[in-house]
């Protein structure tokens, strides 16, 4: 059993709104893989629960007219990993979320409720930042919409305010044209746990794919939140694809991250951690462009 006060089912966005205005302490649920198994724990016992698991207009992916890609807060981690759109152009994000948990989760785990819970172990987390991800939140002031960047406060804590709930994740066009990632996530075991390190790096090479037009390196468990190596990029944008610039590319990366110290890793095997993935990711995403290293 489940210690509850209420439970609300919304029958449309607007109808969720209004429910989070009247019963401001309640928390949205989607498909409940974190937040019942909190409430089994007692971490959330005797809450109120508005319901959105029913709003099908916030499932799906589509390319919208200006070429951005439109990911529902309900599209569960499986719809996003065969969905056509996300294999033809982003297809590294895909490759992520096909890495959270099993199959039973992740059939009904949602991206909005993995970018939500404000975790930076969360696996689509750190290919969102790497693409510059747009969070849609609508409320009673309408939709606003913002950098993912800005969206992760602190540990656990996101920017939704008074009534809003997330309606979607926005990919710009100019965030994955001609782009290629690779996601690599390090953990104790190969299945079933939460990333001790995940890293996604995406990059965009010149016509004759001998430079580094643009590159973009992300991390997960490298700080409090998600966060991206900007040294690192700054440093490969524009320079000659070699293993120099590998090399030099990845132990970049320690200029921009904080990992800390925790029962699953200690800080500098971490770091070693993160050079690494880095430079792995790199020359994948690099072949996967048609460069060659």
């Amino acid at each position: 059993m489940y210690d509850m006060k209420a439970l609300y089912q919304a029958q449309s966005v607007s109808d969720a709104v209004a429910l989070r205005q009247t019963h401001p302490e309640a928390h949205i649920i989607a498909g409940g893989s974190d937040v019942l198994v909190q409430m089994r724990e007692g971490k959330r016992a005797g809450v109120e629960l508005i319901s959105i698991y029913g709003l099908d207009e916030l499932r799906g992916v589509s390319l919208e007219e200006d070429g951005t890609i439109r990911i529902g807060s309900l599209t569960s981690f499986s719809h996003i990993t065969r969905d056509p759109i996300i294999q033809q152009y982003i297809n590294v994000l895909g490759e992520a979320v096909d890495q959270v948990g099993g199959p039973q989760i992740r059939n009904i785990g949602t991206i909005g409720g993995n970018t939500c819970n404000g975790v930076t172990s969360a696996d689509s987390a750190s290919t969102l930042h790497a693409y510059d991800a747009i969070v849609e939140l609508t409320g009673p002031d309408g939709v606003r919409r913002q950098p993912i960047s800005e969206f992760y406060i602190r540990a656990g804590k996101v920017d939704i305010r008074e009534g809003e709930l997330q309606t979607a994740i926005l990919i710009p066009k100019e965030s994955y044209a001609d782009t290629f990632g690779h996601y690599i996530k390090y953990a104790m075991r190969n299945a079933m746990d939460i990333a001790t390190l995940g890293t996604s790096v995406n990059v965009r090479l010149s016509a004759d794919k001998k430079t580094v037009e643009r590159v973009r390196v992300a991390f997960g468990v490298a700080g409090p939140v998600p966060l991206r190596a900007k040294t690192a990029e700054a440093l490969a944008a524009g320079k000659p694809v070699s293993m120099e610039l590998t090399e030099a590319f990845s132990q970049a990366v320690k200029e921009d991250i904080n990992p800390r110290d925790s029962w699953r890793a200690a800080k500098d095997f971490r770091l070693h951690i993160a050079v690494e993935s880095a430079r792995r990711a790199f020359i994948e995403s690099v072949k996967l462009a048609g460069g060659e290293l």
